[in-house]
């Protein structure tokens, strides 16, 4: 029996793909509607599809009794993890890591600059035909603080160092070191932060990281400090922040947040200092192209019974991936 392998994206839009499997579309439908491509239990490779809701995502995993491989098309994959113990042990979680660092580090560095230079603020005068100049910081000289120093992380760092920060500053969850300097562990986060004039998270959602901008993180920043958010909305306690904006002691700059997508009405739509961008660190043309090459490298992996790119767990008792 030929293995099913269900796309988010048409088969015959990517050049290279493997023989050795039937190819299927499946995106889900905008609003889950669309109908399953074949029989869910024929399935060994699901490609989940991308900008679709968790319940769309896990619609079909109930059925996918032969399913070996479940490979997302974004570099988080906490969506996926509560539905992975509805499949059989042996499952390989792989996320996309690779596909998204040229793309979300691009946006970072446009809100960095965005917020501390004022953009906002001349697009509402440039609305109202008004010549306001102001003087703004320059991420120039300032201290660059980037929490989650993964491959998302260095890539923001790459894009950085030719606008002439003054250092920055890395935290990932445990120590080592670069060819750039040292990655400080996440235990010497609270010590680094009054030092930073912009604090970037770029953190995977996990239990350790959930909230893990409150209160007492924002606290620490010091007056005047900006704070991007290009990892998930709950890594940042949106009480909490929205407290520092109001006060006018911080500013920030939000690709994601909590709730998501943000309601009409939701106080931080109209909190003071605070640019959002409606999470589209991926949604650029670098996306596609790096998205297949991707697959095509995994599924020929895959199909050649070669180690896998980026498995993030394996399910079953006592197996993980690294």
């Amino acid at each position: 029996m030929t293995d099913d392998v269900w796309l988010p994206i048409p088969p015959e839009k990517i050049r290279g793909l493997p023989d050795g499997f039937r190819y299927l579309f499946w995106d889900g439908g905008e609003n889950g509607e669309q109908e399953f491509p074949g029989d869910p239990a024929d399935c060994a490779v699901y490609v989940v599809p991308y900008l679709r809701s968790a319940a769309i995502k896990h619609r079909p995993l109930k059925e996918m009794t032969r399913l070996r491989l479940v490979q997302t098309l974004t570099a988080g994959v906490d969506d996926m993890l509560p539905a992975l113990s509805e499949t059989a042990p042996g499952v390989h979680l792989c996320n996309a890591r690779g596909v998204h660092e040229t793309s979300t580090a691009e946006l970072t560095l446009t809100l960095v600059l965005a917020a501390l230079r004022g953009i906002p603020g001349f697009v509402r005068a440039q609305d109202e035909e008004r010549w306001r100049p102001e003087p703004r910081p320059s991420l120039a000289d300032r201290t660059v603080l980037v929490v989650g120093y993964g491959a998302i992380g260095e890539a923001i760092e790459d894009r950085l160092v030719p606008f002439e920060p003054a250092r920055v500053l890395r935290v990932a969850r445990s120590r080592r070191t670069t060819e750039r300097g040292l990655v400080h562990p996440l235990t010497e986060l609270p010590a680094l932060l009054p030092e930073a004039d912009v604090v970037i998270l770029s953190t995977p959602l996990t239990e350790e990281t959930r909230h893990l901008a409150d209160a007492a993180f924002l606290a620490r920043m010091k007056d005047g400090a900006l704070l991007v958010n290009v990892a998930r909305g709950p890594v940042v306690d949106t009480d909490a922040l929205l407290t520092e904006l109001e006060r006018g002691r911080l500013t920030a700059a939000l690709d994601v947040t909590d709730p998501e997508p943000l309601p009409p009405g939701h106080p931080l739509w109209r909190a003071p200092g605070v640019l959002i961008s409606p999470h589209v660190g991926g949604m650029s043309s670098a996306f596609p192209p790096r998205a297949e090459r991707l697959l095509v490298d995994q599924l020929s992996r895959f199909v050649n019974h070669e180690p896998l790119r980026n498995v993030i767990l394996t399910t079953g008792p006592g197996t993980t991936g690294g």
